[in-house]
């Protein structure tokens, strides 16, 4: 059968209309040949046509010699993108193949769930899963790892080439009050790229079938690079490359052109944004592994910034991958952009440090915050070995370090002075990652980051001691279970840390001072200015493993809903005001209780009776069983009864099924 990314399928879908006609079978067939450049044999289009039939995406007509056309819910998919003006502009003769794997990977059905229950989860904005099924069929055996930078690095050259188009239209207008369009200056007032002429995406499409569009692409991405020094080292530049097909190249050139993703219109709408966010995460469950070293799922990143309100000062994340800890910090300010304090100034407020190792990785995070105008010092090196940061003490750290990993040269790290509370086995980093952010935190700093599982209650080559000697310094704030199957890079179950240097005092606003509260019991009792809750000498425990909807078969997510439930604890935990969890400006505080099952507040003395495990499932307890009002001993006599007679019927089975056999000559 006709794999999805075959060509042959492909072409077929882009040649039939999408209003709703039909094609002859030889017709079609006779057209593929002159669109591929070979004799498409018979064979081969069956192969095609019924591979389509079967997935539902085109149906059998009528006709002498048959016929083919979009089965009816393709067509209405194609209607609804090309109804986006924010998705597509005027090349509709493509848009067919951008329809094809809505319905291969469930994408569609997965969107009317989410319209269903309410919650989309963040994930798509409508047509992103269909631009990533067409872009995923032109891969063909290129390797995920490889194609990322093919596909990322054009989205982004379409990006800032279509901003700089809009600019370059009002500067053409203006020409009569002196504005001159050919100045890069113009552009560079107003944030905006300069793209020289060889860069800009009209001259690349022109050229996308030409043979020699691969060293065009390489010339415009280098042209970009000589003159936007911030851009120096960013961008791709080996699309010449033999081992591109230069066919598909140009192919995926005229795709994007469908898209309008740098105009002011959709800027405001972050269309790029989303775009390159998901196609980050297909990347990653396409590199399987691999792929966590520069995604972390977005639900996983928006709980970590929900939970610690990274609105001002200095956020630091000392293994950023490709941003996605920042991109989410800065939607967050920007969701609340009119109540923190800041008056709406979203970026006025932060300042962005982060470091990768992988010079890859380091790539896409420059161009991740670069789409979104996310002004950011990215290092790149080795975080334990190269700190770039020696001297940054942050207000917020988010991270999600990789996981037990033990090449880390460790050995060499001794005498390190980040190993205040105990120096880190050298066959396992989780407790380096630890203390390097640890020691990074300002006064009143606050970090939250994802470890292994194992970190709760692995007590090999020390670790343990390490744990105990944090969670005796207090610097343990809340520890989260998370549910499984969240991660593409790992089955490994995993948990949510969160340390706080001062566990007295509530976040305020830039510029003031905290608010100093009196020391409060636990479970949230005690009185403190704007309702605070002094919680030192305790750490909130949460077990988050029964939440979470499945999104496939092997990944799960959390929902906005499980979110702000999670983060609702910990703010109520923490006495935070209802009105005003971002303005901090008065309000009431919102009342904890410990939930069986659930959460638990727990006190140093009960961490220590456990031996300084931090696992949530120790202290939360089982949940509260329903209590149905039935006594014991009408139930059991009930129980039995049922037992009976499911006994008899197994009995009255048994025998029909001898009876059936002897009929057949089986003698039982």
């Amino acid at each position: 059968m006709a794999a999805a990314n075959d060509p042959l399928v492909t072409t077929l879908l882009q040649l039939l209309p999408a209003a709703g006609g039909s094609l002859g079978n030889e017709t079609m067939r006779r057209r593929l040949s002159e669109r591929l450049g070979h004799e498409v044999d018979d064979s081969a289009y069956a192969a095609a046509r019924e591979a389509l039939v079967a997935a539902g995406v085109v149906e059998k007509g009528r006709g002498r010699g048959g016929s083919l056309r979009l089965a009816a819910a393709t067509r209405a998919d194609l209607q609804r993108v090309a109804d986006s003006a924010a998705a597509y502009r005027g090349d509709a003769s493509r848009t067919p193949a951008s329809a094809v794997a809505a319905r291969d990977a469930g994408a569609a059905p997965r969107r009317r769930r989410a319209a269903r229950d309410g919650d989309d989860g963040g994930a798509t904005v409508g047509f992103e899963a269909q631009l990533w099924a067409a872009a995923d069929a032109l891969r063909n055996n290129m390797d995920a790892a490889e194609y990322k930078h093919v596909v990322l690095g054009l989205i982004f050259l379409k990006y800032i080439s279509d901003a700089f188009a809009e600019r370059h239209t009002q500067l053409e207008a203006e020409r009569a009050q002196g504005a001159d369009p050919e100045d890069p200056d113009e552009y560079r007032r107003d944030a905006i790229f300069w793209v020289p002429p060889e860069a800009r995406w009209p001259h690349l499409k022109a050229q996308a079938r030409q043979p020699g569009i691969g060293q065009l692409v390489d010339d415009a991405m280098a042209g970009i690079e000589r003159d936007n020094p911030a851009l120096k080292g960013v961008l791709p530049k080996d699309y010449a490359r033999p081992a591109l097909d230069k066919t598909r190249l140009g192919q995926l050139i005229d795709l994007i052109s469908n898209i309008r993703v740098g105009d002011q219109a959709s800027r405001a709408k972050d269309v790029l944004g989303r775009v390159y966010e998901y196609f980050l995460s297909q990347f990653a469950g396409a590199e399987g592994k691999k792929g966590g070293e520069f995604y972390t799922p977005r639900c996983v990143v928006k709980l970590l910034v929900e939970m610690i309100e990274p609105w001002h000062g200095r956020v630091y994340d000392p293994c950023c991958g490709s941003s996605g800890m920042f991109v989410q910090s800065v939607e967050f300010i920007r969701a609340h952009a009119n109540g923190n304090g800041n008056g709406g100034r979203a970026k006025a407020d932060i300042s962005i440090y982060g470091q990768e190792s992988n010079y890859t990785t380091w790539r896409l995070a420059q161009m991740n915050l670069a789409i979104r105008g996310i002004d950011g010092q990215i290092a790149q090196g080795d975080t334990f070995h190269t700190d770039r940061f020696p001297d940054l003490k942050a207000d917020f750290i988010l991270a999600n370090p990789p996981f037990n990993i033990s090449d880390w040269g460790g050995e060499r790290l001794r005498d390190d002075p980040r190993w205040r509370y105990g120096t880190p086995p050298p066959g396992n980093a989780n407790f380096g990652w630890v203390q390097h952010m640890v020691h990074h935190l300002a006064p009143a700093g606050v970090a939250g980051f994802v470890l292994a599982n194992g970190s709760m209650s692995s007590n090999q080559s020390g670790e343990g001691e390490i744990r105990k000697a944090l969670v005796e310094a207090d610097l343990v704030d809340c520890m989260i279970a998370l549910p499984g199957q969240l991660f593409y890079s790992t089955q490994i179950p995993a948990c949510l840390w969160f340390l706080r240097r001062d566990k007295s005092k509530l976040p305020s606003p830039a510029g003031r001072r905290p608010t100093e509260v009196p020391k409060g019991g636990a479970g949230g009792e005690g009185s403190a200015p704007r309702g605070a809750t002094d919680r030192r000498g305790q750490v909130l425990f949460i077990d988050a493993r029964k939440l979470g909807r499945m999104v496939d078969r092997t990944h799960r997510e959390l929902t906005d809903a499980d979110i702000a439930r999670i983060a609702g604890t910990y703010h109520a935990w923490r006495g935070e005001p209802l009105e005003s969890r971002h303005s901090r400006a008065g309000g009431n505080p919102v009342s904890y209780a410990d939930i069986p099952g659930y959460c638990k507040s727990a006190a140093l003395e009960d961490i220590r009776k456990h031996g300084h495990v931090l696992t949530p499932g120790r202290y939360v307890g089982a949940e509260a069983q329903e209590v149905d009002g039935e006594p014991f001993a009408d139930k059991m006599q009930r129980l039995a009864a049922q037992l009976r007679e499911q006994q008899a019927e197994a009995a009255r089975l048994d025998a029909a099924i001898a009876a059936n056999l002897r009929h057949l000559g089986f003698v039982t």
